[in-house]
């Protein structure tokens, strides 16, 4: 068992004996080696468990950094030869690996447990040779090995456990059930944290990784020293990507060329080869940049500039879906629509695979009238990444048909999300589902008043007010259900107070043990109908 952790689960032991002991079990039971640094530690996620989220996450975090990169093929089976030359040489060579190239400027790459990965097309044009790509690849492989994501997942899960236990507890729950709700909190990864111990593993071992490959370890000691000037220089793009994942240091550069020491010198460089690789890359950079400049541009609302900026931009690279895209947003902002939909027709017969033009031509084909055609452009858009834009569309659409059932699951979907859509999806799906199913918005609590009557207290937990609120009550004197009407309903994310006649009581228990509750009749403020959505974040 992981020594450092035997102290915190003691600890939780003497504030929660039971779940201090269920903790302890679980120590004890998932204590196993770390396949790269061979010391014993506490694995809480099965390797079954690492793959399952690296593939089930992967084709979302691909979707919502860009999509891949799709002009140059060639590009991503490089990148993809050359990591395959690590991953044969690391620690977990029988996990289902797999790289891609992402169409983001930003300079990053990341790995998620289990072996999926992705790099940056900006990463890639920052580089040099093959053996800066080498580290890069051989770092991130080692969070994979070495479980770090992994460890991120447990850190998180194990907190929410923690918490989650504690509170149960308090309810005299099932045991049972904190381990499950615990362990489904691994489904809901969002983002992975590495700490300044598992960067330096990483290089530490990536470098090993490198050196088993046959390549040039100076290359370690380079890029970082690269990363290091970047950072002091601030760069925006650097710091939003790479950097703020991965932050460089004089340590981490010192750390590196005291690692290389241990090694022969030499190996590979691969400049010309990298150089061959990444060509057309490099040649059509100029024409990212200015497609970065109308995306800034388009966020100011200069429309006119954006498309200019696009449309120089699609002159250097025709072949660039995102360019067309640019323009397809210039052009709903100025309200042509006919150009708008001919530059998304254009992107997506470039690129099929990226969520944001289907997204966009489903709205933009709404707008127009052409409800069937935008409801199959909708669903296309969220096999590829689920947005509350489209769910709240295509329920609006479906309540528009007479279909609340349907409607209610993309309300539900959509109301995941804090955005716009979000929140309004939130409102339409109380509106439907409240006044059947009261128990899912409304919480009712027992008070007492001065001289120990009951005080019924019904809150709203809903974003909608509810204009009739009429609950039974029924006691083991009167059985029948005598209903109670709240006069001012309940507002919105507010409460209301009843006083009754039932009583006197000596205490709230003794008030909750005689007294019993139903909901008889709830209805809420305003028409159950979808504003039609004329707006959206893409345009």
């Amino acid at each position: 068992m992981n020594p450092v952790a035997i102290p915190a689960v003691r600890r939780m032991s003497r504030l929660n004996p039971l779940l201090g002991g269920l903790l302890l079990v679980l120590f004890a039971a998932a204590c196993a080696t770390n396949p790269v640094t061979k010391k014993r530690e506490f694995h809480w996620l099965s390797e079954g468990q690492e793959k399952q989220i690296g593939e089930s996450s992967y084709l979302a975090y691909q979707q919502a950094e860009g999509g891949t990169y799709e002009v140059d093929p060639a590009v991503a089976s490089y990148v993809k030869r050359v990591g395959e030359t690590l991953w044969r040489v690391s620690d977990r060579p029988q996990l289902p690996y797999d790289i891609v190239v992402l169409n983001n400027s930003v300079p990053n790459a990341w790995a998620l447990p289990g072996g999926k990965m992705a790099i940056n097309r900006g990463l890639l044009t920052a580089l040099h040779s093959e053996s800066e790509l080498a580290a890069v690849l051989g770092h991130e492989i080692v969070h994979v090995a070495a479980r770090h994501g992994a460890k991120s997942v447990e850190r998180g899960t194990l907190l929410q456990v923690g918490l989650l236990g504690i509170g149960l507890a308090a309810q005299d729950r099932d045991y049972e059930q904190i381990v499950l709700a615990g362990s489904g909190a691994v489904a809901g990864l969002t983002s992975l944290t590495f700490s300044r111990r598992d960067e330096l593993q990483a290089d530490k071992y990536g470098i090993a990784y490198m050196s088993r490959a046959g390549y040039d370890l100076q290359a370690a000691v380079t890029l970082q020293e690269l990363f290091v000037k970047l950072s002091s220089g601030q760069d925006s793009g650097w710091l939003a990507g790479w950097l703020s994942t991965h932050p460089p240091s004089p340590e981490r550069v010192e750390a590196n060329r005291l690692t290389i020491a241990q090694y022969a010198t030499g190996g590979l460089v691969g400049r010309d080869t990298y150089s061959n690789a990444m060509a057309h890359l490099m040649a059509t950079a100029p024409a990212y940049a200015k497609g970065d400049e109308g995306c800034k541009a388009l966020q100011q609302h200069q429309a006119d500039a954006a498309l200019a900026l696009a449309q120089e931009a699609i002159a250097i690279e025709p072949g660039e879906a995102l360019f067309h895209g640019l323009a397809a947003k210039a052009y709903a902002q100025k309200q042509a629509w006919d150009q708008a939909l001919d530059s998304l027709n254009r992107a997506i017969a470039l690129n099929s695979r990226y969520f944001e033009y289907y997204l966009s031509r489903g709205q933009l084909l709404h707008e127009r009238g052409q409800i069937d055609a935008a409801r199959a452009d909708l669903n296309e858009s969220i096999q590829w990444l689920p947005t509350a834009s489209a769910h709240y569309l295509l329920g609006a659409m479906d309540l528009d048909d007479g279909d609340s059932s349907r409607a209610v699951e993309h309300f539900r979907a959509a109301a995941e999300s804090e955005s716009d859509e979000g929140r309004k999806a939130a409102v339409l799906l109380a509106k439907l589902e409240l006044p059947e199913h009261p128990e899912r918005y409304l919480q009712v609590a027992y008070a007492l008043d001065d001289k120990g009557y009951l005080v019924l207290i019904v809150e709203n937990g809903s974003p909608v007010d509810v204009s009739t609120c009429e609950v039974g009550l029924a006691t083991r004197d009167e059985p029948s259900w005598a209903r109670q009407v709240f006069p001012q309903g309940v507002p919105a994310r507010r409460a209301s107070k009843l006083p009754t006649r039932l009583g006197p009581f000596t205490s709230v228990k003794a008030a909750q043990d005689a007294v019993r509750y139903r909901f008889e009749r709830v209805a809420v403020a305003g028409a159950s109908q979808a504003p039609t959505p004329r707006t959206s974040r893409f345009w």
